[in-house]
Order: C-alpha cells, then structure tokens, then sequence
C-alpha cells in the first residue's frame, strides 16, 4: 500500500497523522523460528539487519506479516536514510523496523480491518520490543501535525484514514506531504530546515 503524494498539509476528519519515516520500507514476514525482512522491490535484507529479524522472532505471534520502514535515529530521533548506508558515529539507535501496519496473525488475514483495529493490533504485538516500534503518531490535527513536522526536523508526514483496508499498490486513503527542500536521497540532508507556519486563527 503506497501513499500518493500530495502538495501541501491538511486536515480531515477521520484520518490520522503519522511521522514519515526517512527509511528503507520492508516487509516482515514470521513463520515461527523463520523470520525474513524483504525490500519492497523483492530484496532478501534479513542477514543485513539480522537484529532486527532476531526481535521479530522474539514476538509472540506464531505467524505475522509487518510492514513498515528499517531507519536509524540521530540524537535529535530524526530518521536519518544517510546513515543505512553510511552509519555515523553519533547514531542514536541501531537499525529499527518502524512499523505502521499488520497485515496477517496466526492464521488470520487482517488486510480487510479498518486501520484503527489494524494499528491497536500492531501496538500489542510490538509492546515490549527493543527493536521494532510502532511508527509515532502526530497531532490528531493534520495542521498541528505539520508544525510538529517542521518543529522536529521530520521528512514530513503520512495521513491515513482511520477506516481504510490494507490495498496492494498506490491509493489516495493514504496521503503523504513531505518538506520542501527535502531532495534526493545524497542530498537530503544538506537542506534548510523551512521555519514552522503559524497557524491562522
């Protein structure tokens, strides 16, 4: 399921607000002791980031399907995409899986859900894991969620509808609105941090 892309910010009812993980997005499949970690074009990156495959096995579904995004932190806990490929020194965390969705448990396909099951499901499966979280929420306010964005240094954020299934390719119930001046991936963070907008009141 790929967000579209739109140009700026907003709000609507019913959909909530999530950090845009600057990452890697990756599959995590479970199947007992076997746990594998797959790139969205089909890449194997299970020995690559064999911590996070061992914290997979260690949840407590026997079967399960994650999807989200593998990213490391700096100290401010802004995803730094640089640092999967060339890790820095002054590295907050190690690899992460950042999940934002489930799509299969023990033997139950969970796509149909609505996302607010889907993501209270994900939140009990990942508590207690040292390497693998819940992607973090913003403000249930799409406007306060991007002050937060440009507040914190984030690439941006991915607005859901709360009630949307889980589809296979691009939709338009998930929205995703990035900062300008966020360009391509060598570049990225040489950018100017834009100055938050004020909110009209």
């Amino acid at each position: 399921m790929a967000p579209t892309l739109v140009r700026a910010p907003f709000h609507h009812a019913g959909w909530i607000y999530e950090e845009k993980v600057d990452g890697w997005r990756m599959l995590g499949y479970k199947d007992r002791d076997r746990v594998r970690l797959v790139s969205r074009n089909g890449v194997d990156h299970t020995r690559r980031f064999a911590g996070i495959a061992a914290a997979i096995s260690k949840l407590s579904a026997r079967t399960l399907v994650l999807d989200g995004e593998v990213a490391i932190y700096d100290e401010q806990l802004r995803s730094r995409f640089d640092w999967l490929r060339e890790p820095d020194a002054a590295v907050a965390t190690p690899p992460l899986l950042m999940a934002f969705d489930v799509l299969y448990r023990d033997g139950r396909d969970l796509s149909a859900r609505p996302l607010r099951d889907r993501r209270a499901r994900l939140e009990d499966i990942v508590a207690g894991s040292e390497l693998v979280f819940p992607v973090r929420r913003l403000a249930s306010d799409g406007l306060v969620a991007w002050q937060q964005v440009m507040e914190r240094g984030y690439e941006g954020y991915v607005a859901k509808d709360e009630a949307s299934a889980y589809e296979g390719g691009a939709t338009r119930r998930w929205l995703k609105v990035k900062q300008k001046g966020w360009t391509v991936e060598e570049d990225r963070w040489q950018r100017r941090i834009s100055t938050p907008a004020k909110r009209a009141t």
